[in-house]
């Protein structure tokens, strides 16, 4: 895997608060399965390989770009994929879900309830019994296996940075860049999740041993997948002046933070900061589909 450019982003608002912002641009990693979702696959893939599967199941909502990238990868690389949707279907199926289909993806849905049930081993045990012998892939990609391919982001950070900045779902990413730079530098989540319940797991995954990090809850604009105008009014304006596409689930909730903890002084004078464009890029097109449906 090619190691991603790092470009800074020059504006006179940077300069006035005397700080050097930077983004890793993850979205440029592969054409499909892009950002962080190729790193989290790496290695369930070559294990997968290992044990002799060549089906893998996974778990997502309609809009999950964990589903686009387990169809787009299973098509690359020769694995037949399940994909175990939450809730009814809906007709026309949006771009993600149509693209997981075109991909040769197997869909199912199952109910909130019975989705519920997605890490308990008897629902796993039925889910075997009705497929067959899959590898299996959690919700949003994190397992260890997948900590261990963020890692590897960390590896392509330089020590001239003085934060590190990272958006937050389910916190694999979070945790592999913590792990990764072993408390070399201050690392800063920012979760697009309502509530303050991904620090506790963020810190199950990465141990005691690393402290030197945090997670801002203040810029989920609402919760999962919910937005607001300030904050697409902000990623177009990004996006005018340094032809760099965000989107608005993970990126943009990122971008919108730093900025606005650099206008507060939430960054001393000096500081280098490091954002990591995690991909996610296709969310667009679910937020677009939406539209269409509400004209």
């Amino acid at each position: 895997m090619k190691s991603t450019p790092i470009v800074q982003i020059l504006e006179p608002f940077l300069l006035q608060k005397k700080v050097e912002l930077y983004i890793k641009r993850e979205d440029l990693n592969h054409p499909v399965i892009s950002g962080n979702k190729l790193r989290k696959l790496k290695y369930n893939l070559l294990e997968a390989c290992r044990l002799g599967y060549d089906t893998l199941l996974t778990f997502g909502g309609a809009f999950s770009n964990h589903i686009y990238a387990v169809a787009g990868a299973g098509s690359e690389f020769g694995f037949k994929t399940i994909g175990l949707i939450r809730g009814e279907e809906h007709r026309p199926l949006n771009h993600t879900l149509s693209f997981a289909r075109e991909r040769g993806m197997e869909l199912h849905y199952i109910d909130r309830n019975s989705y519920r049930k997605k890490q308990e081993v008897d629902f796993l045990k039925g889910l075997e019994h009705r497929f067959g012998p899959f590898y299996l892939l959690p919700e949003g990609g994190t397992n260890e296996l997948a900590i261990e391919g963020c890692k590897e982001m960390a590896e392509e950070i330089d020590e001239s940075f003085h934060f590190v900045c990272c958006p937050v779902g389910t916190g694999g990413t979070l945790a592999g860049i913590i792990r990764g730079l072993g408390g070399r530098k201050k690392v800063i989540g920012f979760s697009s999740l309502k509530g303050d319940f991904l620090t506790n797991e963020v810190s199950a995954l990465v141990g005691e041993f690393y402290e030197n990090w945090n997670i801002e809850n203040d810029y989920h604009f609402g919760g999962y997948a919910k937005i607001k105008p300030e904050l697409i009014n902000f990623i177009l304006d990004f996006e005018q002046k340094h032809q760099i596409p965000l989107e608005p689930i993970y990126t943009g909730k990122m971008l919108y933070g730093i900025y606005d903890l650099i206008g507060k002084g939430g960054f001393p004078t000096n500081s280098k900061i490091l954002a990591l464009h995690t991909g996610g890029l296709q969310g667009n097109l679910g937020f677009s589909f939406r539209k269409s449906l509400q004209r």
